[in-house]
């Protein structure tokens, strides 16, 4: 190969074209000052347009303004149940959590004594029953035949003393068969005297009738009392309701007085609330409320405020209130916390920003950005607030629906600034609040 050649493939004496050159060794510097120029365009763009916000469009929502206290279950009162005796317990029926009817037997003590004092009281009774009927069958049939008796002999006696007399002072007869007659006459009188005595003891309204009565009223009385002392060996439940304490086993010796069982019965179901105080002039009685359970956080029932505390407590800065649940779910139990929230205002159609568009939310004219669609220009609007509600605001004064606000206080904008609007995510007004 000629040396000529040799040259030419290896380039060498070769000359690329100069505008090919230049761009080939500046290559680089070209492509960096091409994107600093496409970066200082953006920049410049961006600039003009302003900075990127948050922004929302005010439409008219149902606004509910409610008041969200913690409260606890309690029904109206509660029956603390123990033995009326001392005795040993030899059963117990029941356990805490179970649902009791009215007499239903919880517990029972030992009613060995009760039973016996209850046989004697019986027969005490069935004596002075038959005691009463002997004297109305018996005593005062015969009182009145033995009276009959005694004073048909006295009419005897009384005839032959005066035969005897005449007999006497005829002279046909002694001192001694005088004496003897009127003896006789004395005798009679006293036995018709005494048989008088028996019949009207006897009568309706006599002595021994009365007796015997009281006698059967006070062995009626002993027996009530012993009945009532073996019922006091079982341990009832006076109302329906649920068990929600037992303190007795069996073969434990319990004390009259002391409690064994406490009921809470079947009945009007109420939540008893602490309200801070700040909240007083919102609440009203009758006002409605949802409720739930924090441990069925997903469900809710509802209740109605029906007592509101005159009074203050000092120490909490708290009024006690009251809601009575109409209809408690079945898994609701005494002194469970629940979670109240009380509704106390209403708007139909209402616009409403999130606290967190104010400035100067707490102060005497709240304000916030309102964005102009044609020229994305910021402008301060005061407004009027109404009711507020779980980190929102009724809006009164100072906007109109379809306007755009920012969504959030931005610190650093000024009045007539450009910004890029970035819709904010979808507004809770409309189911949250």
């Amino acid at each position: 190969m000629a040396e000529e050649d040799i040259k030419r493939e290896k380039g060498v004496g070769a000359q690329a074209p100069v505008g090919w050159a230049w761009i080939s060794a500046h290559r680089k510097a070209a492509l960096l000052g091409l994107l600093l120029l496409t970066l200082l365009a953006y920049l410049l763009t961006r600039q003009l347009q302003g900075p990127q916000v948050k922004t929302l469009t005010l439409q008219p929502h149902e606004f509910v303004q409610t008041v969200v206290a913690s409260a606890r279950v309690q029904t109206q009162h509660r029956v603390e149940l123990g033995s009326q005796v001392t005795g040993t317990v030899t059963s117990v029926a029941v356990n805490e959590g179970d649902q009791v009817k009215a007499d239903q037997v919880l517990a029972e003590l030992d009613s060995r004594e009760a039973r016996a004092m209850m046989q004697a009281a019986a027969l005490a009774v069935a004596q002075a029953e038959l005691k009463l009927r002997q004297i109305k069958e018996v005593q005062a049939p015969v009182a009145l035949q033995a009276d009959k008796q005694a004073a048909a002999n006295l009419a005897q006696a009384k005839a032959q003393f005066l035969r005897q007399e005449d007999l006497f002072k005829q002279g046909f007869i002694g001192q001694a068969a005088l004496d003897e007659a009127r003896r006789a006459l004395d005798v009679a009188r006293a036995q018709a005297s005494s048989a008088r005595s028996q019949l009207a003891a006897d009568a309706p309204d006599g002595s021994e009738l009365q007796l015997a009565l009281a006698t059967l009223a006070e062995a009626r009385a002993n027996a009530e009392a012993a009945q009532a002392r073996l019922t006091y060996s079982q341990i009832k439940a006076p109302v329906a309701g649920q068990l929600i304490d037992r303190n007795v086993e069996p073969g434990q010796v319990v004390q009259a007085g002391k409690a064994l069982f406490v009921l809470s019965p079947q009945g009007i179901t109420e939540l008893i609330a602490q309200i801070d105080e700040k909240n007083m002039g919102l609440l009203r009685l009758g006002q409605t409320a949802l409720a739930s359970a924090d441990a069925y956080a997903q469900q809710r029932f509802k209740a109605q405020v029906t007592l509101i505390s005159p009074g203050v407590d000092a120490q909490r800065g708290s009024v006690e209130l009251r809601l009575r649940v109409a209809e408690p779910p079945d898994y609701l139990r005494q002194d469970m916390t629940v979670s109240v929230e009380i509704e106390v205002a209403r708007r139909p159609q209402a616009l409403v920003l999130p606290l967190d568009a104010l400035h100067e939310a707490d102060g005497a004219t709240p304000w916030v950005w309102v964005l102009d669609e044609n020229s994305q220009k910021l402008r301060r609007a005061d407004l009027k607030l109404g009711l507020h509600s779980a980190g929102w605001v009724e809006v009164l004064q100072g906007l109109q629906a379809g306007q755009q606000v920012l969504s959030e206080a931005a610190p650093g904008l000024q009045a007539g600034q450009r910004v890029r609007a970035l819709a904010a995510p979808a507004s809770a007004a409309a189911s949250g609040i």
